[in-house]
């Protein structure tokens, strides 16, 4: 017998995906995407939340694109490091989407939900780099997220996702951050954490 429930479950046919985006700069428009991150919300049999299966691409900038120095001195991503495995953003997100679409029938969900930390500023990232490669089966909603910045604060008095973290009780390595793989576990930690506290009817602050 399977562990795990089907998240439609959960949030009204939404699939939880936390997103985690590297970039060259803020601007979603203008700036290069770099990296990209995905981790999948699992639901328990005993209704738990837990991280699953996780995804990364490094990305190559597209045609235009700008790099800001000081972005590229805080993520210490060189773009064009000769063995830096990149591929252009359309294939990112062509083979990151065909991973959540499976996931999403496998949950019966019929749409994924963007779950990130300050998560307009991944999802915005998103919706552009889907705008610039004419990707037509987007599965995520094109506005609407679960911001763990909210949440933590709400929970822990915390937004900042290291403060959280550790508010939280779980590991954080300053060292470690800014690598989209890393931030995206650590986020998704965190939001299985808050919510499974809520559900639990207990006090969230440790």
């Amino acid at each position: 017998m399977s562990d795990k429930l089907p998240m439609s479950s959960r949030f009204r046919g939404f699939l939880p995906i936390v997103i985690d985006v590297e970039c060259g700069g803020f601007n979603p428009n203008t700036d290069a995407l770099l990296e990209i991150a995905a981790v999948l919300i699992e639901i328990q049999a005993d209704g738990t939340l837990k991280p699953g299966e996780n995804w990364r691409f490094h990305v190559q900038p597209f045609e235009g694109a700008k790099l800001e120095a000081a972005s590229l001195a805080v993520t210490g991503i060189d773009p064009f490091h000769p063995l830096r495995p990149a591929i252009p953003e359309k294939e990112a997100l062509t083979r990151l989407f065909k991973e959540i679409r499976q996931a999403m029938k496998d949950n019966d969900c019929t749409k994924a939900i963007l779950v990130g930390h300050n998560a307009m500023f991944d999802l915005n990232f998103l919706n552009a780099a889907i705008a610039r490669t004419q990707i037509k089966r987007n599965p995520f909603h094109p506005f609407s997220s679960f911001d763990t910045a909210t949440l933590a604060g709400v929970a822990y008095g915390q937004t900042v996702l290291g403060k959280a973290l550790q508010a939280a009780g779980i590991a954080w390595d300053s060292n470690e951050a800014h690598s989209a793989a890393y931030d995206a576990m650590r986020t998704a930690e965190l939001f299985c954490r808050i919510c499974n506290r809520f559900a639990e009817g207990k006090p969230v602050v440790m």
